[in-house]
């Protein structure tokens, strides 16, 4: 039995934040859930996207700081009980905190800005993982934003978000983009637009050696199985593949993308 004032699984609170692991009804109230004391906290950061937090009693023990962070942003703190906090998980083992937060994110003409010079773009990337990767990398790389087309994985998936590790929070986001129309217009703006391609034209190796990747740069990474469409070359400035040295048949696109990237920040800080 749930301790006095501890929200249970059946709490229609619960029940509520929990139709919030579907695309379609994250997408009707413009909220997510971020799960975990590091997400929460990187959420918290940003005050004004958290709506509520859901929490066991332990965790305001050994995270003092989330339930301080909370308090100084009055976002609402909800105590639950084991078997709630576990019906808002998406884990095997649930980390015991859960932030309702607003969707983050925004138009792409908000996201790549004049001014950017680095860009992810993701073309139908099923995977959550993936996208939460990708983010990530992104973010660690220091790129200025994260785009991904229409059939992507929405970035604010239980499975993406934490894969981001608080990253989602940190970079602007697009969803559903057309990515040949984006193309087309960052290409006018001044911005290359390079497609990772196993079977590219050129290789990294040249890029970075004659100064390509010096230039303000949007990296374009395809599909999971199918990569980009046939056809895309028309909308990129080059098609550039990771030289691979052994006898590795390919590279999966998170493991690309954070070559690329990194291939790229560390040419436009030298």
């Amino acid at each position: 039995m749930a301790s006095p004032g501890l929200l249970t699984a059946q709490s229609v609170r619960i029940k509520q934040a929990r139709r919030l692991a579907t695309r379609a009804f994250r997408r009707k109230t413009g909220r997510f859930l971020a799960e975990g004391p590091q997400a929460v906290r990187e959420a918290l950061e940003h005050r004004e996207l958290v709506l509520e937090v859901y929490a066991e009693p332990s965790v305001a023990t050994r995270h003092r700081d989330l339930r301080d962070l909370a308090a100084a942003a009055d976002v609402p703190w909800f105590d639950v009980d084991r078997a709630g906090a576990e019906a808002l998980s998406e884990t095997v083992t649930s980390q015991g905190v859960v932030a309702v937060c607003s969707l983050v994110d925004v138009s792409l003409e908000q996201a790549v800005l004049p001014t950017a010079r680095l860009v992810a773009a993701g073309f139908q990337v099923r995977d959550p993982g993936n996208v939460g990767t990708l983010i990530r990398t992104a973010d660690a790389a220091g790129a200025d934003a994260v785009v991904l087309s229409t059939e992507s994985v929405d970035p604010h998936n239980p499975k993406a978000v934490r894969a981001s590790v608080g990253s989602i929070f940190h970079l602007p986001i697009t969803v559903d983009a057309d990515l040949a129309t984006a193309a087309t217009a960052w290409r006018a703006q001044g911005l290359q637009v390079l497609a990772a391609d196993g079977y590219g034209t050129t290789d990294l190796d040249t890029c970075i050696d004659d100064g390509t990747l010096a230039k303000p740069t949007v990296w374009l990474f395809g599909n999971e199985a199918h990569g980009l469409p046939d056809g895309f070359d028309a909308f990129v400035d080059h098609s550039v593949k990771v030289p691979i040295y052994g006898r590795a048949e390919s590279l999966n696109l998170a493991t690309a993308a954070a070559i690329c990237l990194y291939a790229s920040a560390r040419a436009q800080r030298r």
